[in-house]
């Protein structure tokens, strides 16, 4: 891309400089990005001088690495090695640090290490060795080898930690499914919006010290849990994704799996049990709150009774708080399992008439004391019935009068029809059942 072309030449400068001091890993890791931001032959000539020079004295390039500690990045795992700089109060000159101590290694892995940062930093495929179509375990096995060969605690050739992480980000990836067809589609990094270039233009090498791995495992995690915690041990690897941009769960198998194949199994044995447990306590729960309706009669339904005379309800009657009017079958109410005994207990029979042929009225007028407790419940529950009817009644009428009166009112005061307006305050004050709710009470 040329909008990073200038970053490109600016890593060249510094890429340059570290080889003239001698400093071959840091000058071919700013080679490598140079390379991986705009790719120019200037670049790929510096970096075959670089691991010309680089195998031809690997001794004198690591010592001049340590030399530059002040451009020189901390190993992949983050301990930072800094001597310690002490001050003679009695004199005025400083110790030299220690020199580090040399890491070994083979023209076997030398050659690995080369062949793995030669490749661009998405390259996956590449990095691993393996084909486009290459399954799971050709992923993992090559992950493998190529992680125990290039392993900072077994591998000292210079750019080895570099290698390290490339192989790792590329297994992270291949073992993904998702992030593996992302990848096959795009040809860049999955985990990056644009296409393995971070926003802002910034380098996928971060600030300069090392590939970053955001939302990623960091690679020494990834080898310790793929290996199960050391070199010798080993097992599957299984990755979940949850949603782009989500929270990623990582399995690993290790060498502890057949030590605890027991505790697997009797977790196995009672798996069923603990997955029943909330169902079992719910059924529990709700046995308990109904256990005293088990052991209760139910309470019989209220007799049937309407608020207008038919000939199958030829009772009238008056409820003692309100005083509603409204009947009832006098068989049925005497039949009642409730009721019924408290009629009589009382001295009433509704079936027979006075000596004008009429039922008799239990209880007439409001705020009389009754008599008969189950009666008064079940007049209760007829005047909330009543009492609903007539709200609802009044609640339509009276917002029926409220659009038309806006109707009436014109528009800005602009077309007002008074003979209206004073029809309808009339027809309000008329409504019988808001007329009925204010002599109960109900409303103001």
């Amino acid at each position: 891309m040329e909008s990073n072309k200038d970053e490109a030449l600016r890593c060249l400068s510094i890429s340059q400089k570290h080889r003239n001091a001698q400093n071959y890993p840091s000058a071919r890791k700013f080679a490598l990005k140079s390379l991986s931001l705009f790719e120019t032959p200037e670049a790929k000539k510096l970096l075959e001088a670089i691991e010309t020079e680089e195998a031809s004295a690997p001794s004198s390039s690591s010592a001049s690495s340590n030399a530059t500690g002040s451009e020189a990045r901390p190993p992949h795992d983050g301990a930072k090695h800094r001597q310690p700089f002490r001050s003679d109060s009695s004199s005025s000159t400083a110790k030299a640090p220690p020199e580090p101590e040399k890491r070994d290694y083979t023209p076997e892995q030398l050659a690995t290490v080369k062949r793995v940062t030669a490749c661009k930093i998405t390259e996956y495929y590449e990095i691993l060795s393996l084909k486009k179509d290459c399954e799971e375990a050709e992923v993992k096995k090559a992950y493998r080898k190529l992680a125990l060969g290039l392993h900072p605690d077994k591998n000292g050739a210079p750019g080895a930690d570099e290698a390290f992480k490339m192989v790792s980000k590329a297994f992270q990836v291949l073992s993904d499914p998702q992030k593996r067809a992302s990848y096959d589609a795009s040809g860049g990094d999955p985990e990056d919006r644009f296409g393995g270039m971070r926003a802002g233009g910034q380098s996928p090498f971060g600030n300069g010290g090392g590939m970053a791995f955001d939302g990623e495992l960091n690679p020494e995690d990834l080898f310790n849990m793929f290996f199960g915690g050391g070199l010798n041990a080993g097992g599957p690897v299984f990755t979940t994704t949850f949603g782009p941009g989500g929270f990623r769960t990582v399995h690993m198998g290790g060498g502890r799996r057949r030590t605890q194949a027991g505790q697997q199994e009797n977790a196995e044995a009672r798996s069923p049990w603990v997955q029943l447990a909330p169902l079992l306590i719910l059924f529990a729960f709700t046995l308990l709150s109904n256990l005293p309706s088990l052991f209760t009669t139910p309470s019989p339904p209220d007799p049937s009774y309407s608020f207008t005379k038919s000939s199958r309800f030829t009772a009238e009657q008056l409820t003692s708080e309100l005083g509603i009017q409204y009947h009832v079958n006098p068989s049925e109410i005497m039949r009642h399992p409730v009721i019924g005994p408290e009629l009589q207990r009382e001295g009433y029979d509704l079936n027979k008439k006075d000596a004008s042929g009429k039922t008799p009225i239990i209880i007439r007028g409001k705020g009389q004391e009754h008599k008969v407790p189950s009666l008064a419940k079940f007049e209760k529950a007829v005047e909330t019935r009543w009492t609903n009817h007539l709200y609802n009644d009044c609640q339509q009428k009276v917002n029926r009068i409220h659009n038309q009166r806006e109707a009436a009112n014109g528009f800005f005061g602009f077309g007002v029809d008074y003979d209206k307006l004073a029809q309808l305050e009339r027809e309000e004050k008329e409504i019988h059942s808001c007329n009925e709710l204010r002599r109960f009470g109900i409303i103001g």
